[in-house]
């Protein structure tokens, strides 16, 4: 997948992006985020990290994006998609 220029996506995708990304670095990592907070309050590179956690949030965003909006293939079709196959395999009806 390609992602498109900072600069050209909207505040809308950038929001739920974050929102998404967000939420799946609730999910995974909630033990361990109390203590890496505190870790980069300390830091003095703050708008740094702060940059480099808001890109971080949003490519998980999409990946989250990402994986909800696969649908898996419909059940009759793959069976349908099968017995073609095997029609066309034996060089007629099955």
């Amino acid at each position: 997948m390609t992602t498109a220029p900072r600069s050209s996506r909207g505040l809308d995708e950038q929001a739920v992006l974050l929102a998404a990304g967000l939420a799946d670095l609730a999910v995974t990592a909630i033990g361990s985020a109390a203590g890496t907070v505190q870790q980069l309050l300390r830091r003095s590179d703050g708008p740094e990290l702060a940059r480099d956690a808001q890109q971080d949030l949003m490519a998980r965003g999409r990946i989250v994006l990402d994986r909800l909006a696969a649908v898996p293939p419909a059940h009759l079709e793959v069976l349908a998609q099968h017995a073609a196959t095997r029609r066309a395999a034996s060089g007629g009806d099955v």
